[in-house]
């Protein structure tokens, strides 16, 4: 009986066991041959790492499985069985990516975008992506390998002689020049900047009554200029237009100021090496000498020039009621203290305003025997000043040329010419009053001014407010700038 009962147990674990292999059988059977989803296929150029019944995932989920792999037209055909809870559409992408070091591969899925045409059983995905074979790695490591050591032999060749080393030496003497220019600056504009708080401290405290006046004009002078603007309202869209063709005008002047610079680079280049009247100056010893020679002979002739001194100005000016932008390029020539003669190149919104009259006469009784008709018209353009000056005490008269036509002028100086008031009287036209220009300027650092001014107070209907500001530098400052753009540019040259 006992030997009964451990035969049957050993049937029963043996039909188990069939029947369990049986079942595992058909279940694989049944996945493996696509049972329970449809067939998609992909043509690939490498199908490298891919067997069948390898994972087909899509955001890392399994969702199907490759199930076969053959060759049609040159390309892999890779059929791939997904499940039926997937939908893929028409723009679905299918990609090789790797799933170990070991060079295996797997298949991954982008389902596409929803509401375009779903793909059907047996259709192809035609959205590809092939990631790079260990083959195209390889030879872009091997091309960038030959680039670092290009590199490499470059930075030996420029730095690795005497010659590059005495240009790095040159660069880092020249670095330090303008780093201690740039020092001694800043501290004489650190007591500039000092005495400034200080006055300013110094108004604050002793001047509030006519602080308190001062801010009541302003405020009147502010609503003026409120009703001003309100009524050249219309005259906004063409100020706008012409400040997009100023823009367009200066990206054209980029382009040539490029085109320029390149131009420059060439000469310096041929000066370097010596071609040119220029270049066999500076590399021909003997004729140096010459020119040493001959100049120390002009030396004599010119050195009662040397007590002249050159002031160089550039100035904007902003302008409420036109809305435009007026700036100044100012030279001024200045033999001694107490005179100088001034030169001034001016790009003003206002342009110039061409009068012309002319004188009719009649024979009809019903009109006047002579009458005068006077036009004018304006134009843009560019105006310029030239003028003669003399100073007595804190007071400077000038006369000649304003802004190309006659005027006078007074400037009256105060706080060691830190303080300046400037009037100008111009442009005596026989159709309006002349134009009268007051402005006060201030000088917060050692070259930078504040100014604020009305132009044309005589004529209210051009009446204008302005504020701006002004860098002025004299020979001292003119060569500083100069030796450091010099040596920029001797090294960027050589």
């Amino acid at each position: 009986m006992r030997n009964l009962s451990s035969a049957f147990k050993v049937g029963l674990l043996l039909i188990v066991a069939i029947v369990g292999s049986v079942f595992l059988y058909r279940v694989v059977v049944q996945r493996g041959s696509g049972a329970g989803g449809y067939r998609v296929y992909a043509l690939f150029r490498d199908a490298s790492g891919l067997v069948p019944r390898s994972r087909v995932t899509m955001a890392g989920i399994p969702v199907g499985r490759i199930d076969t792999i053959r060759l049609q037209d040159g390309m892999a055909r890779v059929e791939m069985v997904i499940s039926r809870e997937v939908e893929l559409y028409d723009d679905a992408t299918v990609s090789r990516k790797a799933s170990s070091l070991l060079g295996e591969f797997l298949m991954v899925l982008a389902p596409g975008t929803a509401g375009t045409r779903r793909i059907g059983d047996g259709e192809r995905v035609r959205v590809l992506q092939e990631g790079a074979t260990t083959d195209d790695i390889l030879q872009n490591v091997n091309a960038i390998t030959r680039r670092v050591r290009d590199v490499t032999d470059r930075v030996g060749d420029v730095f690795g002689n005497d010659e590059g080393r005495r240009q790095m030496a040159e660069a880092l003497r020249n670095l330090t020049e303008t780093t201690q220019e740039i020092n001694r600056l800043v501290h004489a504009n650190s007591e500039a900047v000092t005495h400034t708080i200080r006055n300013v401290d110094h108004l604050t405290t002793e001047a509030d009554p006519r602080v308190q006046r001062l801010l009541a004009n302003l405020e009147r002078a502010s609503q003026r200029v409120d009703t001003i603007v309100a009524d050249n309202q219309p005259n906004i869209n063409d100020t706008i237009r012409n400040v997009q063709e100023t823009m367009r005008n200066a990206n054209a002047a980029s382009r040539d100021l490029r085109e320029s610079l390149g131009h420059v680079n060439s000469v310096t280049a041929g000066i370097d090496r010596g071609e040119g009247t220029v270049g066999r100056l500076v590399r021909d010893d003997h004729l140096v000498n010459e020119v040493e020679g001959v100049a120390e002979g002009l030396n004599d002739l010119v050195a009662p020039i040397g007590r002249l001194q050159l002031i160089l100005g550039l100035r904007t000016e902003y302008n409420f009621v036109i809305n435009g932008l007026k700036s100044y390029l100012e030279f001024r020539l200045q033999p001694r203290e107490d005179r100088h003669m001034l030169f001034q190149i001016i790009d003003d919104p206002r342009g110039i305003v061409d009068r012309r009259s002319v004188i009719r006469t009649s024979t009809n009784p019903a009109d006047p025997a002579m009458w005068r008709e006077t036009t004018e018209s304006t134009q843009r353009g560019v105006r310029f000043t030239l003028q003669f000056a003399r100073r007595l005490g804190p007071a400077t008269f000038r006369f000649g040329i304003m802004e190309s036509v006659g005027g006078i002028g007074v400037d009256l100086n105060a706080l060691r010419d830190r303080v300046e008031v400037r009037t100008d009287l111009f442009d005596f036209s026989t159709s309006q009053l002349p134009r009268l220009r007051v402005m006060g300027a201030y000088a917060m650092l050692q070259h930078v001014y504040v100014l604020a001014g009305v132009d044309d107070v005589l004529n209210p209907q051009r009446a204008d407010v302005f504020l701006g500001a002004q860098l002025r530098f004299r020979d001292d400052d003119l060569r500083t700038l100069l030796l450091f753009a010099g040596g920029l540019l001797g090294t960027v040259a050589r």
